[in-house]
């Protein structure tokens, strides 16, 4: 079995929807006669002042980020090489240790045969194979030790200047890091000082900016405000000495001339003289009229269209009972045919039950069979 209940994927349709929805709100914003203003669009304006905010919130959230990583991997250096000193210490340590324990001139062959194997046969009894040392040998014994005694203070002279060396060259090195660390901070802190100021420009620039269309959008909304009292006083003239509030229809009336008939001004026009009414009321009753013959002869079509319908039907009525009783007939007919059938079948079988099949074979009919081996 396959699984067929598999999630859909469904990025598609979120990508289109979204689109749409960008689009159904771009529309509103710009087809919306409120929002929209010649020369200023706020939204837009709000939305700068938005992404500003969070601009510099992100900003000093990423400095203040970066600070912290500075301060700790600065720390993680000083614990770093405090125990690298304590490491160095403690090996100088038990180095010193260990050439003081190990290596002095005490301490010899014949020593350390005797410390270490504990002999206690006396040397009288101890044959030439046992000695070490015989006489008359070893005679620049004691040169070979001072020599190897000044050799010894020599390397350890040149040991202790090696160190001396080691630990001034780890000091340039700590000293030179710390600098190169000082320069670093001191060229970040410029950096950011830099950022600041640019920062602060862009903030005045963009402030001076939204102030200077602030002043041109209040200086066109005192302009227009001034042009539509202009507009209204006008008006109010024009409507108090025309003759737009008089009673007479004459103002309406223009001649044109050539024959034609006046021509009416929709503004000056007064309503329709008695003459225009009596033809208006005689029109409408012409009309009502006219809808009433109409109506009456949509009547009489309607009824002979129903008449027709009503004969339709009594027709398919009675087609339909003459087909149910012929589909009778012929089932009786089939009935009929059913039982004379069965009866035929009971009689054949009853032949062949009772007097075809009687003879049962015996044991000797099956003995017959298989009674070779080919």
């Amino acid at each position: 079995m396959y699984k067929v209940d598999l999630p859909v994927d469904d990025s598609k349709d979120k990508v289109v929807e979204a689109r749409r929805s960008a689009e159904r709100a771009r529309k509103a914003r710009f087809f919306n006669p409120r929002l929209r203003v010649m020369g200023l669009d706020l939204d837009a304006l709000n939305q700068q002042v938005l992404e500003n905010k969070h601009k510099r919130s992100c900003e000093k959230l990423r400095n203040r980020d970066f600070d912290n990583l500075q301060r700790r991997q600065d720390e993680l250096f000083l614990l770093q090489d405090s125990n690298e000193k304590e490491k160095r210490k403690a090996l100088q340590k038990e180095l010193n240790h260990f050439w003081d324990s190990q290596q002095q001139m005490k301490i010899s062959h014949d020593v350390e045969v005797k410390g270490q194997y504990n002999l206690t046969i006396p040397e009288s009894e101890l044959g030439p194979s046992s000695m070490h040392i015989f006489e008359g040998e070893d005679r620049r014994r004691k040169e070979r030790v001072k020599e190897q005694m000044r050799k010894k203070v020599k390397d350890l002279q040149e040991q202790m200047d090696d160190k001396k060396m080691r630990d001034k060259r780890a000091k340039h090195r700590e000293m030179l890091l710390n600098n190169q660390l000082v320069n670093q901070d001191l060229m970040w802190a410029q950096q950011n000082a830099v950022e600041e100021e640019r920062r602060k420009a862009a903030l005045v620039s963009l402030w001076n900016d939204n102030q200077a269309l602030a002043e041109v959008r209040a200086l066109d909304r005192r302009e227009q405000r001034r042009n539509e009292a202009a507009d209204n006083l006008v008006e109010i003239w024009h409507a108090g000495t025309s003759d737009m509030l008089t009673e007479t229809a004459e103002p309406a009336e223009t001649y044109l001339g050539g024959g034609r008939p006046p021509h009416v001004l929709p503004d000056k026009w007064r309503g329709m003289s008695l003459a225009q009414l009596n033809h208006f009321h005689e029109q409408r009753e012409q009309q009502r009229l006219e809808k009433k013959k109409q109506l009456e002869a949509d009547k009489i079509r309607d009824a002979a269209w129903d008449l027709q319908l009503l004969k339709i039907s009594k027709a398919g009525e009675e087609k339909d009972q003459k087909m149910a009783e012929l589909r009778r007939q012929q089932r009786i007919l089939m009935d009929q045919e059913n039982k004379q059938l069965a009866r035929l079948q009971q009689a054949h079988q009853h032949y062949l039950n009772k007097e075809l099949y009687t003879y049962k074979p015996t044991r000797d009919y099956f003995d017959q069979f298989n009674t070779g081996c080919r």
